[in-house]
């Protein structure tokens, strides 16, 4: 038998007892549910860290009477619309489940994960950034998975952009890689003379880039229908503080406050009916085919596809002292100063608020799905309006209280309350129902979901709790094994 003394940085320590053929997985996982905590690195008394789980302790060089330092890590979660990555900031090891063919099968290139430091997804493809800035894909090939005509490029990454089916990278010295479908923004070369001191980048997720350089001036490409080419506006595009994006058009708000749109005219893409009231703007919001801007004064200026939100005429004089503004897909929500709600754009996806709207006050946080609204009221009580199926009946909380953060797939949400734990509602099938795993939701730290229904939930003790639809990440049962020795 060996005895192995393991200690947290903060003096906490244990001594565990264990076989000479076990393994690194086997201390690792002995030591975090001692200490109550997941995601444990263990780093021995040279400095080596102990990465491979299945590694024997003998051939890892651990003797008896051994001190290692456990080191929490910072766990995190990533999301395509059909498939989860976990992965620990800094860690060498991704654990993928969902669809396979939206991401969840990273064995190609499971090798290759060395320091991971930000994940990015697309519709069915994820990007890794890792230390050093080099970039790792995997997913559908023509969506982006296969990066590897740009793979000698991919060096000192920033940050990463996508649209549905290709991304874009900036790197330090602001130039930009792109790569997937040529269609959708995957190929930049006709501009790649001009992409220099990148300093920001915006995507429509239909298909086209926006680059923002140093000097304020916009750079764009991929779909010229959907904001791609920027050539009609392109002298107005000087001193851009930052860009908003519908479906299919892009919006940017200039340093003197006024807005410049282009992409499809019908869209969004042209404001020039209201072009003239875009003055001071300070926050701009967009469904998939309409934007809505909040000025300087509170008020609100909208245009775009009037059945999307593009037209809010009919409540325009109650658009006064708004304070933010969130949208379903063809529906708008803006919270004004006194907490109460305003909404306007399809009754069907979120503005109708009539049922609701004697308890609409004092709103302090609203979250959206696709047809629906749900809202945090300040005594952390939640109201929720439109689709009843997909989230706009939430009789599932029973007048619980202390919601502190919502997250939404397409048709449900879920609540974390103050005290940890989790209420879900909206559609069963894409994660409204939690009652299998309603348990287990204890102590969570932080919910990501998959668009297409499933949500994945971090506890404090670094175990993972998932549901909704099992085909698009709401079943771990595959992956359960890696979790335990991550």
């Amino acid at each position: 038998m060996l005895q192995v003394n393991v200690s947290l940085p903060s003096g906490r320590h244990e001594s565990f007892s264990l076989s000479e053929s076990s393994k690194v997985g086997d201390l690792k996982g002995l030591a975090q549910k001692s200490f109550g905590q997941g995601f444990l690195k263990l780093v021995t008394a040279n400095g080596s860290v102990l990465t491979d789980p299945i590694k024997s302790l003998h051939a890892a060089g651990i003797q008896d009477g051994d001190h290692l330092i456990a080191i929490v890590q910072q766990a995190k979660v990533a999301a395509t619309q059909s498939a989860f990555a976990l992965w620990c900031c800094g860690g060498d090891t991704i654990i993928t489940w969902g669809d396979p063919e939206g991401g969840a099968d990273c064995s190609a290139v499971k090798d290759r994960f060395k320091s991971v430091q930000e994940l990015q997804g697309t519709e069915s493809t994820f990007a890794a950034i890792l230390a050093g800035g080099s970039v790792v894909t995997w997913g559908r090939p023509d969506y982006g998975g296969d990066s590897s005509e740009v793979q000698d490029r991919l060096k000192n990454v920033q940050q990463i952009q996508a649209t549905e089916h290709a991304f874009a990278a900036v790197l330090t010295d602001g130039s930009v890689v792109s790569w997937g479908d040529s269609n959708y923004g995957g190929d930049s070369s006709a501009v790649q003379g001009r992409l220099r001191d990148v300093q920001q980048l915006q995507a429509t997720k239909s298909g086209a880039f926006a680059a923002i350089l140093a000097d304020g001036s916009v750079v764009t490409w991929g779909d010229a229908d959907c904001g791609g080419d920027s050539s009609a506006v392109s002298d107005q595009l000087q001193g851009v503080r930052c860009i908003q994006a519908s479906y299919v058009a892009l919006a940017a708000v200039l340093s003197d406050g006024s807005v410049v749109t282009w992409g499809d005219p019908a869209e969004g893409g042209d404001c020039s009916a209201v072009r003239h009231r875009l003055r001071d703007v300070r926050q701009l919001q967009a469904s998939l085919f309409a934007f809505a801007a909040v000025l300087g004064n509170g008020s609100v200026v909208t245009w775009g596809n009037p059945r999307y939100g593009g037209d809010s005429s009919e409540v325009q004089d109650r658009l006064k002292h708004v304070q933010q503004v969130q949208a379903t897909d063809s529906a708008f929500a803006a919270v004004l100063m006194d907490g109460s709600v305003v909404v306007w754009g399809d009754p069907l996806a979120g503005a109708d608020s009539s049922k609701v709207q004697d308890q609409l006050v004092n709103v302090r946080q609203l979250q959206a799905t696709n047809f629906t609204f749900a809202a945090i009221l300040s005594d952390g009580s939640v109201v929720a309006w439109g689709n009843p199926h997909d989230g706009g009946d939430c009789s599932a909380l029973h007048g619980k209280l202390g919601a502190e953060q919502l997250q939404a797939t397409r048709s449900a949400f879920a609540a974390i309350l103050s005290d940890g734990s989790v209420v879900a509602w909206g559609n069963p099938s894409e994660g409204g129902d939690a009652s299998l795993v309603q348990d287990q939701l204890r102590h969570v730290q932080q919910l990501q979901v998959t668009e297409c229904g499933a949500f994945a939930a971090i506890l404090t003790d670094g175990s993972l709790v998932a549901w909704g639809h099992p085909d698009y990440g709401g079943d771990t049962s595959a992956v359960n094994d890696q979790l335990g020795k991550m």
